[in-house]
């Protein structure tokens, strides 16, 4: 595998890990290209990069997974390495040997060790040969349906079944009793095939209420290797991260060291070089057992970064020039404790469905936050839902939680649904600060119902909306700010009409200088302040009350954010037409929640449903939502075909409800 000096990198990603190994490079005195696909010819990470070659298309099997893209821009820009990111190419052993092939350095592991750990059958046998605990299950070749459900028999219930190609909770399913299992392994076998290319499971025991531990791993080309201690994985919800925090407070220092060793031996035993990350679970006794090893830098690498002073992209540059690593194990200290949130386009109350939209007021907080976004970016539907990173660092783990619930009170996204909200209340939860009982299962056990995960807008918060969408209207700005909210005569009472969260409120407002008085049937509320420009941050005082907010208004809807509270989005009702009666058509109709692409159609016209059968199955944000029936009936039409890009609230399949006798 070649390892040797090169001047330029093609960064072979978008988005926010674009930006970071952007950063690096020029660190080091490299000239960065990036690539972009039509939807990302304006985003940040074009911007981010020394140049950028377009490789057209839209979905990322039109653009950033296509190699041969890759590599032709690559050869046109000049570019000398190429570095995948994560996701998309980076662990694919067949793109890692075309690039060597194609002459340039792979900022990666070598293809062998890619292929030896991709492969979770594989893996899984490999590391038990070695010594490394495993927990009980099967990763044989037979995948017949009855070679499955025999060993689903004899592991045991529960059981997970895993994508034997892949990862990121695609193809993973947890199954509790044997009558579900037949069923459960056909689904995850169709979307493991959709994902990887590949159906093959492997099948485990579950582990109930393990936590999911990770060690991070760096090795050179001349045979050295080190750990650089554990991240905590497990606040997670559709088995995908969401939380991450070094180190992790289940561990002692025994477990810490057995762990780390585990990794070292797995990385020199499979011959690995570059950056890595060894994946354990462990048990409520203390017991870990391998997992998995992914053979790429991790979404949640920060952390470590921010614990133990170490650059990981800065090594993995080095590492591929065929450096030798200036660090050794005594090397490695750890300082305080790092937490990282994932921010979300996402709608929590809604079981963690992806959002799309128009990002209208971004701002950041004093603290590292990785992110490729803008005002006026656009959330699209064919990319991941992770939108940025908000990373603490903090001499303890009671500290680190606070600033991160700080932290995230201060980040700004107006415009698009996000879980920013729902990451500062797990930041403030009682159990989570505590850390002794943080595992996979924490949010199915904490926040299983979506009223938990939601964050309501406060009667104070209403009395906002209504005297910004009634007093401060869209023209307001475009009054010079020495005349504004300013008569010689008697305010008139204005009427306002909002919309939010299902709710409608009306009433009337009454505009006056530095402040207003909003009315609601017998309620009168004065309001003292004045209204700040969009996207930026205003104080106001509503019945005595101090709140701090953030507004944005837009084709009649108004985003606003509360220092402390959630994110909201209230409709102006004011102009809205009249309501009118809905027909036995529209009612019986099944939409889209969501800009996405129409995966399956499962069912056909005619077709006898009954309410919670899956209907069609729309992918958005690399992930497939099955929209069901809401009710007995029958299936009148189907309005999309396969392939076919729908928007939110297009209906997608008609049907005719059942008769009540």
């Amino acid at each position: 595998m070649a390892r040797r000096p090169f001047s330029s990198i093609l960064i072979a990603n978008r988005g926010e890990i674009v930006v970071r190994i952007a950063h690096t490079a020029r660190e080091l005195g490299l000239r960065t290209i990036g690539v972009y696909s039509d939807p990302d010819r304006d985003a940040a990470h074009v911007a981010a990069c020394d140049s950028a070659v377009d490789i057209g298309g839209a979905a990322p099997a039109d653009s950033y997974l296509v190699a041969q893209k890759i590599l032709d821009a690559a050869r046109a820009s000049g570019a000398e390495a190429i570095h995948p990111g994560y996701g998309f190419l980076s662990e694919n052993a067949a793109f890692a040997d075309a690039v060597e092939t194609a002459g340039l350095v792979w900022i990666g592991p070598p293809a062998a060790a890619i292929r030896a750990m991709g492969d979770k059958a594989a893996a899984r046998r490999q590391a038990a040969e070695w010594g490394a605990p495993v927990v009980a299950g099967y990763d044989d070749e037979d995948q017949g349906e009855a070679a499955l459900v025999a060993a689903a028999k004899r592991i045991g219930f529960p059981i997970m079944i895993k994508a034997s190609a892949g990862g990121g909770g695609r193809g993973m399913r947890r199954v509790d009793k044997a009558k579900d299992f037949a069923a459960a392994a056909r689904a995850a076998a169709a979307e493991a095939l959709k994902a990887f290319g590949d159906s093959r499971l492997v099948l485990e025991k579950a582990v109930d209420r393990p936590r999911h531990i990770e060690i991070q791993v760096l090795a050179d080309a001349h045979g050295n290797v080190v750990h650089l201690g554990e991240r905590d994985c497990s606040i997670q919800r559709r088995h995908q991260k969401i939380i991450e925090e070094a180190p992790s407070p289940a561990l002692d220092e025994k477990t810490r060291a057995a762990m780390g060793a585990c990794a070292v031996m797995i990385t020199e035993k499979v011959g690995y070089v570059g950056a890595g990350t060894v994946e354990f679970l462990l048990d409520a006794a203390g017991q870990f057992t391998f997992m998995e090893m992914n053979t790429r830098l991790q979404v949640e690498h920060p952390v470590t970064e921010m614990i133990t002073g170490v650059d990981l992209v800065e090594q993995q540059i080095r590492i591929a020039r065929g450096e030798v690593m200036d660090l050794t194990q005594d090397d490695i200290w750890f300082s305080g404790h790092a937490i990282e949130a994932r921010l979300c386009a996402e709608s929590p109350v809604d079981d963690y469905m992806p959002r799309t939209g128009e990002v209208l007021a971004w701002k950041t907080p004093t603290t590292r936050v990785d992110h490729a976004l803008r005002t006026g970016a656009t959330v699209s539907p064919h990319y991941d839902s992770m939108l940025a990173k908000v990373i603490v660092h903090a001499p303890s783990r009671q500290e680190a939680t606070e600033a991160l619930a700080r932290a995230l009170d201060d980040t700004r996204l107006l415009g698009v649904e996000t879980n920013r909200a729902f990451l500062a209340k797990l930041a403030r939860d009682e159990a989570f600060q505590k850390g002794e009982d943080v595992t996979t299962a924490f949010l199915a056990e904490r926040y299983g119902d979506a009223a938990s995960r939601g964050v309501a807008a406060s009667d104070n918060l209403w009395a906002i909306a209504a005297w910004i969408t009634a007093c401060g209207g869209a023209s307001r700005s475009a009054i010079p700010a020495s005349w504004r909210d300013w008569s010689n005569a008697a305010p008139l009472p204005l009427r306002w009409k909002l919309e939010g969260a299902g709710e409608t409120r009306e009433g009337l407002a009454r505009a006056e200088q530095c402040g207003a008085t909003v009315e609601r049937g017998e309620s009168v509320v004065r309001i003292d302040g004045v209204i700040g420009e969009a996207g930026e941050t205003f104080d106001a005082r509503v019945g005595g009350r101090g709140l701090r907010v953030t507004h944005v208004l837009a084709d009649g809807a108004l985003w606003i954010t509360e220092q402390g509270g959630g994110d909201h989005r209230f409709k102006d009702l004011r102009l809205a037409p009249p309501v009118r009666a809905i027909s036995a058509a529209e009612a019986g109709a099944v939409s889209a929640t969501m800009n996405g692409k129409i995966a399956a159609v499962l069912v056909a016209a005619g077709a006898a449903v009954k309410s919670g059968d899956a209907l069609v199955t729309l992918e958005a944000m690399k992930m497939e939502h099955v929209m069901t029936a809401p009710a007995n009936g029958r299936v009148k039409a189907i309005t999309v075909a396969v392939g076919e890009q729908v928007s939110p609230g297009q209906v997608l399949v008609e049907l005719e409800p059942e008769k009540v006798a």
